[in-house]
């Protein structure tokens, strides 16, 4: 959130353009720096940024560890930092923020430059933004375990569960065992309503 305080306008991907310098590094002159996740991860920050015609060059973290060093550090010194991330992990559980609001993902922004805000480049929008997690069970389940069955079809965490999860293995370093425990004493409301 220190970030959307130094740069009026934020969410919207635009305030960005008019607060580039404050993303400057050395690395990057005069133009802001997009830490995106590492090459492999194909995530498409450098196209999006030039389809956007954003004042920004991106830099790709070696890895996700370096995304969350790099926020880590950027909280101490209360520096903005424009970085990729994606939604469940622990992150938002330790640093609440925002995403930066780019042009709505529209199907096929990625392959036809005919859609999207720019007509002449591809990823001139976010990402999907609807994805979900799904859950799954043995088609044989409902007959077998019809109780077991019964709650997995209640079970429903939201991103925040998800996050303080992740959290509690990934910051905490717990035993997923532990952190499961944690998480089962700290939300029984929640999990008992499945159960019934």
């Amino acid at each position: 959130m220190w970030t959307k305080d130094a740069c009026p306008g934020l969410p919207a991907w635009e305030a960005l353009n008019d607060c580039a310098a404050l993303f400057a590094t050395a690395e990057t002159g005069d133009k802001g720096r997009y830490l995106d996740g590492p090459v492999d991860w194909l995530k498409h920050g450098q196209e999006r940024v030039a389809a956007l015609d954003m004042n920004f060059v991106v830099v790709n973290a070696g890895s996700a560890a370096a995304l969350w060093a790099e926020i880590g550090a950027a909280e101490a010194e209360k520096k903005p930092v424009v970085v990729f991330n994606w939604t469940p992990n622990f992150a938002e559980a330790v640093w609440p923020g925002e995403f930066v609001e780019f042009p709505a993902w529209e199907e096929g922004c990625d392959k036809d430059p005919a859609v999207g805000v720019n007509k002449d480049a591809l990823y001139d929008c976010g990402n999907p933004a609807k994805g979900y997690l799904k859950k799954a069970a043995w088609d044989g389940m409902k007959d077998k375990w019809p109780a077991a069955y019964a709650t997995l079809t209640k079970i429903s965490f939201t991103n925040p569960q998800i996050a303080e999860m992740a959290k509690f293995v990934d910051i905490d370093e717990m035993e997923p065992e532990d952190a499961a425990t944690a998480w089962l004493d700290a939300n029984k409301d929640t999990w008992m309503a499945w159960t019934k």
